[in-house]
């Protein structure tokens, strides 16, 4: 009779951070499900709670090292917070996503599963593709920076609104804080050529989607193409440059005067005092000059 010891199912691991409160806090039913799951992929599991904003970015920049994967489970805030950790401390790690937010952009976009079952099955059956993301200095997103009109939405409107309405409470935050709408003087320079003046909005992204309000079209869009996309809304003078600018947005032409649209790779932007920056549609950051960046095909997404 042999001694020998049977060898273990497990041949990976993954960290799996959790986000228990995102998306009507339907993913707490779920966990186990999730980690049979990704079990069943050959995966031992280790599952982190987090309890407060910013406590994904310190358990994926202390521990992603360690593993085969790192897969989050929440919104586009926590997939943001999770690359944001492994960004910062330049690790090679596959990241997965199991959305369960209120809108999931990011995944809407990249043709994810939003069923948390099947998102699962997808992650722990390893299919990888690789997309570029952005930064900010020392901040990272993974498909859209914006400030101004409906840039806040996500990160402001309360949780127990998003969880109850979903989408809905975005609109209903938007209504409520349409005082915060008012012109941003800055200065943008996309490899020599400037854009300078007062805008409402603005937003670099890598999305076809942009604050949950505003859809670009995808033949223009490649997430791995080394290049972002830049909208830019003046700030209109009269109710004829309010209706181009709504019409242009609605009809996706954006050659009226009261938008500009370009793409870029790196941008040097010059803005106002403590100016509030949305990543991802939930970090918003006080940033006066910085540079953005590409960082062409970082994000090894598995799912």
């Amino acid at each position: 009779m042999s001694n020998s010891v049977p060898l273990s199912p497990f041949d990976k691991k993954v960290l799996l951070i959790i986000n228990p409160v995102s998306g009507k806090k339907q993913v707490l039913k779920h966990i186990p499900n999730i980690i049979r799951r990704l079990m069943d992929g050959g995966y031992l599991v280790t599952s982190c709670v987090t309890s407060r904003r910013g406590e994904a970015v310190e358990l994926a920049a202390a521990l992603s090292r360690d593993y085969d994967l790192v897969c989050c489970t929440g919104g586009d805030g926590t997939l943001n917070e999770t690359l944001t950790g492994i960004a910062r401390e330049n690790i090679q790690v596959p990241i997965g996503y199991i959305p369960c937010g209120s809108t999931n952009d990011f995944a809407v976009f990249h043709g994810l599963a939003t069923d948390i079952a099947k998102a699962a099955d997808n992650v722990a059956l390893g299919r990888r593709r690789r997309f570029d993301i952005g930064r900010f200095d020392s901040a990272y997103f993974s498909y859209v920076a914006a400030f101004g009109a409906f840039s806040w939405l996500s990160y402001t409107t309360d949780q127990n609104l998003k969880n109850v309405l979903g989408h809905t409470a975005y609109i209903l935050d938007g209504i409520k804080d349409a005082y915060k709408i008012r012109p941003v003087h800055l200065s943008i320079n996309a490899s020599g050529r400037v854009y300078e003046g007062d805008y409402i909005f603005g937003a670099v992204c890598n999305s076809t989607t942009i604050a949950g309000t505003i859809e670009l079209p995808r033949k223009v869009v490649d997430p791995c193409d080394g290049i972002f996309e830049v909208m830019l809304i003046k700030m209109p003078r009269s109710i004829s440059d309010l209706d181009m600018a709504i019409r242009g947005l609605k009809n996706q032409d954006y050659s009226c005067p009261v938008i500009e649209f370009f793409q870029a790779s790196k941008l040097s932007i010059n803005n106002e005092p403590g100016l509030e920056w949305s990543l991802d549609g939930e970090c918003l950051i006080p940033q006066d000059n910085f540079e953005f960046s590409v960082m062409p095909k970082f994000l090894e997404l598995q799912g």
